[in-house]
């Protein structure tokens, strides 16, 4: 029987250093990048097109493998990009500087009128304004540090930890696939919560700092931008590519990264947020699910004999959702197709994927994945279940694996 394996999902990564710094319940395991990568052996130039958190690109860092990472969502850039950076003595020593001095003033801030306050929507059900007033104080006092200091990197790690520090204060539940909101509120002595805050943001200081220190033997890059269309940088092309790409499961990424977005300035209003999902694949948050019932496949075929009659069940229940699965496998095939123009002859491709249910038409995601790797021209396709997921019992983690 095939079981859940938490060893393999994001949960076995928040033990691990650098891996664990910012909760993000869509990253894969580092044991699926340690396992795939023991079985490729050491590879020339490892690609990840869909690289969320940055996990690939940490795992082949500290192989001593040299890894490129394209992500859409420019606050997991960021995030990736401070995870796989190598941090100097002068830089850990510059995050120390700065987290005991955002510590001391916001200590002593008595005045919590005028602090700035992220435009997120509904932010009463993040934070009590008390706990708010706190957490702004906190940043203000970072903001401050950055005007004082040129050494951003070394903020970087401030910054992370005040990403942690804020979810760690709200009043988010992770208990189930995404997340929801508590319905009880733990509250202490105004006084007492405001030291617990900034104590808590410097042992996460602390935490990200220690973990910063180890040494990075591979060299990683990140870019910010669009998977489905991947350009040849500097005419290097890449002889492995490992990568889990959204599964399309109406499990929007931009929720659950959305609090830190707008506390650091990635996202400004709602607007914004419904745009950046329509572009990634996979993405409903917002106006991107009103664009659904406008959009139309064009000429792009999925090559998949069982596709056409799953598109027609789900349009049965909810024509929406058929564009909506219709839609991510017309942008998987675009993707698929512009991968094949940076790939070395030979080169091997591994994808974590998910399949998914919607009413009672089961989608097998990885059979499709399977088509439409065919339908570019990879050879020797195959898949393999690596876990049960922790949902409807039909649901499934696949490794397809192909060759260019």
């Amino acid at each position: 029987m095939i079981s859940q394996r938490a060893d393999l999902t994001f949960k076995d990564n928040l033990k691990q250093g650098r891996h664990g710094w910012i909760r993000l319940t869509p990253a894969y395991s580092v044991k699926v990048v340690q396992n795939v990568l023991e079985y490729v052996g050491k590879p020339q130039l490892v690609l990840d097109p869909f690289s969320g958190s940055g996990t690939t690109g940490l795992v082949c860092a500290e192989r001593g493998v040299n890894c490129n990472l394209i992500e859409i969502n420019p606050f997991l850039a960021w995030l990736s990009q401070s995870k796989v950076h190598y941090y100097s003595p002068r830089e850990l020593n510059a995050a120390i500087e700065i987290a005991g001095a955002v510590a001391e003033q916001a200590s002593q801030n008595e005045q919590f009128d005028n602090l700035w306050i992220p435009p997120l929507n509904y932010i009463e059900r993040w934070w009590s304004p008390e706990r708010l007033k706190i957490l702004a104080s906190l940043f203000q006092a970072i903001q401050s540090q950055r005007k004082n200091r040129k050494d951003s990197l070394a903020l970087n790690l401030a910054l992370i930890a005040f990403c942690r520090t804020t979810i760690e204060w709200s009043n988010a539940a992770f208990n189930h696939q995404s997340m929801s909101f508590k319905k009880e509120k733990i509250s202490f002595n105004k006084l007492n919560e405001k030291h617990l805050i900034i104590n808590d943001f410097v042992s996460y200081c602390e935490q990200t700092i220690n973990s910063a220190k180890q040494y990075l033997l591979g060299s990683v890059s990140v870019q910010n931008s669009d998977s489905r269309y991947i350009h040849i940088n500097d005419c290097r092309k890449y002889d492995c590519v490992i990568t889990s790409p959204p599964y399309p499961n109406r499990m929007s990424y931009i929720r659950e990264v959305r609090p830190y977005m707008y506390w650091l300035g990635f996202l400004n209003n709602a607007r914004e947020a419904g745009d950046l999902d329509w572009q990634a694949i996979g993405g409903t948050w917002g106006i991107a699910t009103s664009r659904l019932a406008q959009w139309e496949p064009g000429n792009t075929q999925i090559k998949n004999e069982n596709f056409k009659g799953i598109i027609q069940e789900i349009n049965k229940q909810s024509p929406i959702l058929a564009n909506y699965v219709h839609k991510y496998f017309v942008d998987i095939v675009t993707h698929i197709d512009s991968l094949s123009y940076v790939l070395v002859k030979g080169a091997k491709i591994f994808y974590i994927v998910g399949n998914s249910k919607f009413y009672d038409t089961l989608v097998p995601v990885e059979e499709i994945y399977m088509s439409i790797m065919r339908q570019c021209g990879f050879k020797n396709v195959q898949s393999e279940v690596i876990r049960k997921r922790n949902s409807k019992k039909e649901l499934y983690e696949f490794l397809v694996t192909a060759e260019w």
